[in-house]
């Protein structure tokens, strides 16, 4: 995510602080949150004693999802599905270890995977508007600093029409993430891979926790479209 500069106001004028610095302080509170979540989570053994990448690969074939390939990949909490690949990427942790954390995520990210096979109306929309999506990301940061450092109230106005297809892809993205963990909360206490008490509450915890995420990068995109809109308006 970027954040423009202030503008006739000083760098932390009211409207940044409210619009941009507030959201940007709720997104790091909410990181804080998963992570120290995973990190309690993660070093409660599930009494199934069977890892992430072994929870996931339980749950695709009881959806009888035959063509999802579950893989390690290094990047902490980097865990996603990518479905133009159908390929299920858990981090070294979630990949490996049995906790109650690894459990609530490899079933989260396998909830995509569910999602995809059963043509989930949200992730097909969220599918479709990714790559013009990548394309504003990339132009974002030097739309907005040009605006900025050359006074071009035109980028200003590209710059917007950026943050309004993240907004987009972000609100789509909420009930496509909401979904996954509702799925994953079920399947997990169904299968009998969580049982009722600490580890389904642990598993609660983790998935909720990553929500906020979610939640957080919307009110944060929300704020520099209002803000960038708010900037144009005065150089009117």
């Amino acid at each position: 995510m970027y954040y423009p500069m202030g503008f006739g106001g000083g760098f932390f004028g009211h409207n940044w602080l409210l619009l941009v610095g507030v959201p940007l302080l709720i997104g790091l509170w909410a990181q804080f949150r998963v992570k120290s979540a995973f990190r309690k989570w993660g070093q409660v053994r599930a009494s199934a004693n069977i890892s992430g990448a072994e929870a996931a690969r339980e749950i695709l074939q009881a959806a009888q999802i035959r063509d999802v390939e579950v893989v390690e990949t290094n990047d902490y909490l980097g865990d996603h599905y990518d479905p133009t690949s159908k390929r299920l990427c858990l981090s070294t942790d979630v990949y490996n270890t049995p906790s109650v954390a690894a459990l609530g995520i490899a079933a989260h990210e396998t909830g995509h995977a569910i999602q995809h096979a059963k043509a989930y109306a949200p992730l097909q929309w969220r599918m479709t508007i990714v790559p013009v999506t990548q394309i504003a990301s990339r132009m974002l940061p030097f739309v907005i600093f040009g605006g900025f450092i050359f006074h071009l109230t035109g980028l200003i106005t590209l710059g917007i029409y950026c943050y309004l297809v993240l907004l987009a892809f972000q609100l789509i993205t909420l009930p496509v993430e909401f979904d996954a963990s509702r799925r994953a909360k079920i399947i997990l206490q169904q299968m009998g891979i969580v049982q009722p008490g600490q580890e389904v509450l642990g598993v609660n915890k983790v998935l909720n926790a990553a929500a906020l995420t979610y939640v957080a990068a919307f009110v944060a995109t929300l704020g520099n479209l209002v803000y960038l809109l708010s900037v144009r308006d005065r150089r009117n």
